[in-house]
């Protein structure tokens, strides 16, 4: 393998461990911080709703409800949640290894070629070793603020050449949003042509 493929490997070896590693943090933020928050929002609309009538309709109530369900949901990854923690760690210490790898490879004598594409080898061995395939749902989508704009990610970007919209935020989430605009305006639609038929 000639340098510049070498280096073309790293960095999409960097991009795949460096953003597992944040996709295992973002489960382990996830299962750790998220339960607190909708208990504290369940107890505020919880005490707000005996002083305000309009807080306790059927559906702030049925939100609360669904609040709670997913409380559940992501209370079934508690037990393991330091085991995501140590291989985002881990992950991380192999993301950092490979930056090294790739600064060491950039300046390389050739006929270093063969041993630092040994060392790449054995990173990404690693990498399949530690990885826990299991994630909690939105981890992706977290993963990605985490990876794309809270990780110094340049050397990985030299390569990849990272585009906004491409990579950068995610097409799930961007369906989400784009769905939730349409469900939106076709509800004004509605709520305008019942009220223009009166």
């Amino acid at each position: 393998m000639d340098k510049n493929n070498l280096l073309k490997s790293i960095a999409e070896s960097g991009y795949n461990i460096g953003f597992g590693a944040k996709k295992h943090f973002a489960t382990y933020d996830i299962v750790d911080k998220a339960p607190g928050f909708i208990g504290f929002v369940s107890t505020i609309f919880g005490v707000f709703s005996l002083i305000y009538e309009q807080l306790s309709t059927k559906v702030v109530s049925a939100s609360l409800v669904v609040l709670g369900i997913i409380g559940v949901y992501i209370s079934f990854h508690d037990s393991n949640k330091s085991e995501y923690e140590k291989v985002g760690v881990s992950l991380t210490q192999l993301f950092n290894q490979l930056k090294n790898l790739y600064r060491t490879t950039q300046s390389a004598d050739p006929s270093m070629l063969p041993q630092l594409e040994q060392e790449l080898r054995d990173i990404e061995n690693q990498y399949y070793l530690i990885s826990k395939s299991k994630q909690i749902l939105f981890s992706d989508w977290y993963a990605h603020y985490k990876f794309f704009w809270q990780h110094q990610i340049d050397w990985v970007n030299e390569q990849k050449k990272f585009k906004l919209f491409r990579d950068k935020i995610p097409l799930s989430f961007l369906i989400t949003v784009l769905g939730i605009c349409i469900i939106f305006v076709l509800l004004l639609v509605s709520n305008w042509i019942s009220k223009a038929k009166c």
